[in-house]
């Protein structure tokens, strides 16, 4: 997977949420759109959450920025599902440095995947929903996968949960 098939960064200064995949999929590479593929939940749940005022589609992500939605991934690099992504193309140290700095206020990993590549935990150590605060970090949601290939953990809840959160303001 060369350079520009890679998804660029939608980031800002002060976003309210910024959303955190592994890794862009084969087919969001291919197009150029976070979260592409059709058996993809993550549209549908940003709108059925509440998180966004209407179903957006995958060609319409940059618009998301006018709602103070940005998006990344921790590998710029590697393209697929997980398992095929080489472990050395993700990049905590480079993610940190961009939340500190663009400052958003919360940070939604869309996986458990994710999430432990960042605490360097276990997917088995971590719960989906807001994580414990870390210092001057933004606040931490984890949520479940919205991938097809993770049907069988799915659930709204924890998106419903990141909606409540964001709306209240922290």
């Amino acid at each position: 997977m060369n350079k520009s098939d890679r998804l660029p960064d939608q980031l800002r200064v002060n976003l309210r949420l910024v959303f955190v995949g592994t890794a862009a999929s084969t087919r969001s590479a291919a197009v150029g759109h976070y979260y592409a593929h059709p058996g993809n939940r993550f549209w549908r749940a940003l709108h059925e959450a509440g998180i966004t005022p209407r179903r957006y589609q995958p060609d319409e992500f940059a618009a998301l920025l006018e709602l103070g939605i940005g998006f990344t991934d921790l590998s710029k690099s590697g393209a697929g599902m997980d398992h095929e992504i080489a472990r050395q193309s993700f990049d905590v140290a480079g993610f940190r440095t961009k939340i500190e700095t663009y400052r958003p206020k919360t940070i939604a990993f869309t996986s458990k995947k994710a999430a432990s590549l960042f605490y360097n935990k276990p997917t088995s150590a971590l719960a989906l929903g807001r994580q414990p605060r870390v210092g001057s970090f933004p606040d931490v949601f984890v949520l479940p996968s919205p991938s097809g290939a993770a049907s069988g953990h799915w659930t709204l809840q924890p998106w419903r949960e990141l909606a409540q959160w964001i709306e209240a303001g922290p």
